[in-house]
Parts: C-alpha cells; structure tokens; sequence
C-alpha cells in the first residue's frame, strides 16, 4: 500500500491547552490561509512572495508555502499524475490549515488545477472554523507561455515535458474566487494592494 493510501490506526488525536481563541488573543493576530492558484507563469509566486514581505513588514506574522520549494522535500515522492497531483494538495492543505491554526497566515502558490481538489482544500479549513481565501492568478495560455521564464511552455510543447498544465494536462479556472487578479494587467504592488484591502474589509487582519 503506497504512503498516500495507507490509513493510519491506534492514534488519538491529543488537543492542546491552549484555545484557538486564546491564542488569537495572545498573539493578537488572527490565522487563515491565502490559497494563490493559477498557470505556471500566471505570476501566483512573485505575488504570493511579495504579499509575504508586505504583511510581515506590517507586523503581522505570515509564510509561503510554494509549491516548487514543498517538492523538494515534504512531497518529493510525489510525480505529476492526477492522483499524485491531488495528493500534493491534499498534504498542502493540511499544513497550511496547521499553520492557519497557529495564528500564522498561511499563503500557498500552487498551481492546483482541478477544482475539486481546491474545494476539499476549502472545505478543510471551513470544518476547522478557519478563513480560506482563494486568490486567482489569472492570465491567458498565450501570455504564460510569451513569459515562460523557466522555459517549461517550450519544453511541454516539444512533448519533453508530459501532463504539463494548461497544454496536455487540464487547469479548471476558480468559478467565485474571493480575489481575481489578471497578473497581465496588473502590477505586482497592485495586485498586493487588492490582496491587502480585501484582508482589511473583511477584517481578517
């Protein structure tokens, strides 16, 4: 049985002493999870990075998850395949909910093209009581692959790069996302600005 099949048994799930409440109270900063999703070359990253030094020069305390950095090590066993692709957002998930729990903004940059798997991943954070804000990166094929700057669009349409999304694998677009950004019209500082004062008026931050 592989590791993404196996079901774990004899466990008990130990709650802390500390409240999700308390901590929020303590800490004086709320958790939840920025969910970026979007083509490769949508611009989601440099975003999401951006986003990050932003908040935490504002003193409020967050981290990015990228979905290149996570396959380095937590889900490097993990390939390209529907099934291997929906397991990467499966554990994704659950780390950014741990991290939403501890009172930290989470801001994940994955591709995460099936919509199912973006709607377990909302689900998740809603059953735990926690904010799920997904932003979408949106840019036309054509423009993702004029920018292409790891060369991956060149590489797919040669046929080096297999189940590539957006030319021989699917990308269901986000039908009501919180955010929708068009990265081709919009500036880094400005799509940070929309990001920063949906947070403010739906007072998560």
């Amino acid at each position: 049985m592989s590791s993404s099949t196996a079901i774990s048994t004899n466990i008990t799930w130990h709650a802390g002493d500390v409240s999700r409440n308390e901590r929020v109270q303590l800490l004086k900063q709320k958790g939840l999870t920025i969910w970026f999703t979007g083509l490769s070359a949508s611009g989601k990253s440099t975003i999401a990075s951006a986003l990050e030094q932003h908040l935490l020069h504002k003193g409020i305390n967050a981290y990015r998850l990228d979905g290149d950095n996570i396959r380095f090590g937590l889900n490097k066993n993990l390939g390209f395949s529907p099934e291997d692709r929906t397991e990467n957002i499966r554990r994704i998930s659950e780390v950014s909910k741990l991290f939403a729990d501890s009172s930290a903004i989470a801001i994940t940059s994955f591709i995460s093209p099936y919509r199912s798997d973006r709607d377990s991943a909302r689900k998740l954070h809603q059953d735990a009581g926690i904010p799920f804000v997904e932003v979408f990166a949106d840019v036309p094929v054509s423009v993702a692959e004029e920018r292409d700057p790891k060369g991956l669009y060149k590489k797919a349409r040669a046929g080096e790069i297999k189940e590539f999304t957006g030319i021989s694998a699917p990308y269901e677009a986000p039908e009501s996302p919180e955010i929708h950004i068009r990265t081709d019209q919009k500036s880094i500082a400005e799509a940070v600005e929309q990001i920063f004062a949906y947070l403010v008026a739906n007072q998560l931050i």
